[in-house]
């Protein structure tokens, strides 16, 4: 097994340097921290990773989770996650004080949770579920629900979940047709079926928590006919004991990778004695469900950027260890005498090293930046900064979940180039990993509705102005790259992809205005590259800028060579993959439909 799957240094500097934690920590909100203590509180995460989860993770992958007699079995190790994660405060850390919380900033708490994350990505889903159903519950339910099921979900006594596909749904919510039918005690009795739902059950926890998604008898059709329930595995009792509450686990599906972290398929209401509890109004389901939604979207690119993050630490590790082949000579002839060279000399070598560095780095800035965003949010003293951060967030969150899964998987696949035979051998971890990382592209909206969202919603959101605010921001990085000489040209390149956003949207708005929507959005997932690829080039500039005022400065906080390694990177960044938008605007110019021809049926 590899040393190591995530460099602190390169963490810390992302949040102190590039995202200027210590600004954050200044609010109101977030005043009983500082450096020192969140310090403790990411390396208290390093040491309980380093002990409790990177030992495991190949383990849980040949020991996957399965379904025997109704109930999910998995892993020891999931207890272990939820309770000593829970006493840690890994589920609990954003939460308001008076709820349990520690009101740490998401933004440190997502850092502390991509060292998990990279460590062994079976085990903090089970944690960030319960974590997101509980913010639910807290921002959404009433006292009583709050006062039933919060405080042993923090603790991590008890899990939660999100449920929302369902067979004959999909990703398609509006189809949705679980039942929620109103019962004299005011409850309500759910009958239906949930599928894919992630942590779904395990032997380890008391009870688990589900938050679905149902329609109450009478209400409308769509989307807009959903509401959300508390539906627990097991209903307390007045007395503090616990009933089944006809929530049955009917299969658990076996997956190519994150076995260890179970998916299963549950049932609501078979002997028609399920209860479940309404979360805030009827009809506004999809609406509060949106909130855990967008959280779990910055996980899924958290969890994305932090595999190919022990990935490229597992392929560096390699590339430094393996002798294979010889340097050519000025003659272009290799000298056999001489000692074989580590793989790592190879330039072929070092491009893929470099790429997968670029893809890990640059994705763990924007999954940070999210959190950023969604701390200044919440901590904004007027009506018009909360609706800033707000709209920036909705800006980026389709490219924060999608390009650290996608762009990530492309990396991971590169590690395991770089071993050759041996990356496809079980022997070696980075099979694993690309296996792992696979489903980060799927779940929580595949790429292509996380596209359609992002060209269809959120390009036009105010009519484009959450756009503009957008492009204003980077423009802010653009300048500030331009006062160190070196940058220049990386800051022009930028603002030259800057307008070609513009030429392409102006080629494509004008099927929208006409209602072409199939036309429009045909080429969504195209789209999503370019422009993943724009926001991550800004992601280094940023980054370079802020080495670059390292090196500049006489008291910073790194060697140069830490400096230098970042600089590089971005170098590699605008050289290799920068270019590829160039490609991409080619084909959203043209004019072609190939991909919607309906005259005759042409893919057989």
């Amino acid at each position: 097994m590899m040393k190591k799957y995530v460099d602190m240094d390169t963490l810390k500097f992302v949040l102190y340097d590039v995202h200027n934690l210590e600004d954050i920590l200044k609010r109101e909100r977030f005043e009983d921290h500082d450096k020192e203590s969140l310090n403790l509180f990411l390396e208290s995460s390093k040491d309980f990773a380093d002990k409790e989860l990177y030992p495991y993770f190949k383990e849980m992958d040949e020991q996957p989770a399965y379904h025997k007699d109704g109930k999910v079995y998995v892993h020891d190790q999931v207890k272990t996650m939820m309770r000593e994660g829970g006493e840690l405060g890994i589920i609990s850390a954003p939460f308001d004080y008076e709820d349990g919380g520690m009101q740490i900033p998401l933004v440190v708490q997502t850092a502390a949770t991509y060292i998990l994350d990279a460590a062994n990505n079976h085990l903090p889903g089970y944690a960030g579920l319960t974590q997101g159903a509980a913010e639910l519950i807290i921002h959404f339910a009433n006292e009583k629900l709050k006062e039933i099921y919060v405080p042993k979900m923090l603790s991590g006594e008890w899990g939660g979940t999100m449920c929302l596909t369902e067979p004959q749904a999909g990703s398609s919510l509006s189809d949705i047709v679980t039942k929620a039918k109103r019962t004299e005690e005011g409850s309500f009795r759910i009958s239906g079926q949930k599928i894919f739902i992630s942590g779904g059950d395990n032997q380890f926890t008391d009870n688990i928590i589900h938050l679905v998604l149902a329609r109450i008898e009478g209400a409308p059709m769509g989307t807009k006919g959903i509401s959300l329930f508390v539906v627990p595995k097991n209903r307390p009792k007045a007395d503090g004991s616990l009933t089944p509450n006809d929530v049955t686990t009917v299969a658990d599906f076996q997956k190519l990778g994150q076995r260890g972290y179970c998916t299963t398929h549950l049932g609501f209401g078979d002997a028609d004695d399920c209860h479940g509890w309404l979360v805030g109004e009827e009809n506004q389901g999809l609406n509060y469900m949106f909130l855990m939604m967008n959280a779990a979207r910055i996980a899924v690119g958290r969890g994305g950027s932090a595999i190919a993050s022990a990935a490229y630490y597992a392929s560096l590790q390699y590339a430094n260890e393996r002798p294979q082949g010889r340097k050519l000579s000025s003659d272009g002839k290799k000298n056999m005498e001489d000692n074989q060279n580590l793989i790592i000399e190879h330039p072929d070598v070092r491009r893929m090293l470099l790429l997968q560095k670029a893809v890990v780095e640059g994705s763990m800035s924007l999954v940070h930046l999210a959190a950023k965003y969604y701390d200044l949010e919440l901590t904004a003293t007027s009506d018009k900064e909360k609706n800033k951060y707000n709209t920036l967030l909705e800006m980026i969150i389709p490219v924060v979940k999608t390009y650290p899964s996608e762009a990530g998987s492309y990396a991971v696949n590169n590690g395991l180039q770089v071993l050759g035979g041996y990356g496809f051998c079980s022997d070696f971890i980075l099979q694993q990993y690309y296996r792992d990382i696979r489903i980060n592209s799927i779940y929580e909206g595949t790429t292509g509705i996380q596209s359609q969202d992002l060209l269809g919603r959120k390009i036009t959101m105010g009519n484009g102005s959450g756009l503009q605010l957008l492009v204003t921001e980077i423009t802010n990085a653009i300048a500030e790259a331009k006062k160190h000489e070196d940058l220049i040209p990386y800051a022009e390149i930028l603002e030259e992809k800057i307008q070609l956003t513009q030429k392409v949207l102006e080629e494509l708005m004008p099927h929208a205005m006409k209602g072409d929507f199939e036309r429009y959005l045909a080429d969504a997932s195209i789209f999503m590259e370019f422009f993943s690829l724009i926001i991550v080039a800004w992601t280094w500039l940023e980054i370079g800028t802020k080495a670059q005022e390292g090196l500049n400065n006489n008291t910073s906080k790194f060697s140069d060579d830490f400096y230098l390694g970042k600089i590089e990177t971005l170098e590699y960044f605008y050289a290799y993959e920068l270019p590829k938008t160039l490609g991409q605007a080619e084909t959203l110019l043209n004019p072609s439909t190939v991909t919607i021809k309906k005259e005759f049926e042409y893919i057989n």
